[in-house]
């Protein structure tokens, strides 16, 4: 178990200089690089709208953007890569994390959602495994890690923090059980926050020392800007997304290339419909 892990593979392609970056800059914070976006929403908000009228549910930006996530990793594999232990990791599968208020008003708890999704996974289908998991978090069933967090709790302040700092021990030497991971929504490809859902602008937001989540997207809430089409100064309806990423997983051209895969399937999610995703480095 010392050198494996459940939920991933060593790297076996890190050059020299990368592999020792979680020596020199151990937390993904002190890595940190931060990125934006700004995405042109005319075609997106079409075919959202055909595809709520086809599948009976509303579809929505947010929905969008875990479909094009999903190809993205699929097509740059290296981005979906950890640091534990001062070693990178290949992780295994795509794993997406977002959080969800079960209610839109002051108080109401939040949902965490982790999910699996295949990489040729179609819009619709994606649409309505999402929709499944929002219904069944805003349930009063209680989850999985809200049973683990229940035990956890009920500890004293001292034993808590023994008990947490026992986990990322037994993490950093991949002791941790492929059952605590996989259920964990700290342990995944992305985090994605939709801060439109709450009428906020994107933000920066730090990343998790807990866990193997390498980078996190926030999405902001719909605005127009000015543009010049065809010389014409015209009123653009525009999203932003913001995204902190760990610099130590790949290199800055590897992961802005993936970023723009995000955005290509964004901007135009027609085009990308029918086809599975490019099998680039295989």
């Amino acid at each position: 178990m010392l050198f494996t892990r459940p939920d991933g593979v060593r790297a076996g392609d890190v050059p020299p200089f990368r592999r020792i970056m979680p020596f020199i800059m151990p937390t993904r914070n002190e890595s940190a690089v931060y990125f934006e976006q700004e995405i042109a929403l005319d075609r997106a908000l079409a075919f959202l709208d055909e595809a709520s009228a086809r599948t009976g549910r509303r579809a929505t930006f947010f929905h969008l953007f875990l479909w094009a996530s999903v190809r993205a990793l699929a097509e740059r594999p290296r981005l979906n890569r950890f640091v534990m232990g001062g070693r990178v990791w290949q992780r295994d599968g795509i794993w997406l994390s977002y959080s969800a208020k079960k209610s839109l008003v002051d108080g109401a708890p939040v949902v965490v959602i982790k999910r699996r999704f295949a990489p040729d996974l179609s819009f619709d289908d994606l649409l309505l495994q999402v929709y499944s998991d929002l219904e069944r978090g805003r349930s009063d069933e209680e989850s999985h890690v809200d049973k683990e967090l229940g035990l956890f709790l009920r500890l004293p302040g001292p034993a808590l923090r023994l008990g947490v700092g026992a986990l990322r021990w037994l993490d950093r030497w991949n002791l941790l059980p492929a059952s605590y991971i996989e259920h964990d929504p700290l342990y995944a490809s992305m985090f994605v926050a939709n801060l439109g859902s709450v009428r906020l602008d994107s933000a920066y937001h730090h990343l998790y020392e807990y866990g193997t989540i390498p980078i996190f997207a926030a999405l902001g809430r719909f605005r127009e800007v000015a543009a010049v089409e065809h010389g014409a100064l015209v009123a653009r309806r525009v999203c932003s997304v913001k995204y902190t990423l760990d610099e130590r997983v790949e290199d800055g051209l590897y992961c802005a290339a993936g970023l723009e895969v995000i955005r290509r399937v964004l901007e135009d999610p027609e085009a990308h419909a029918d086809r599975r995703p490019a099998d680039s480095e295989r």
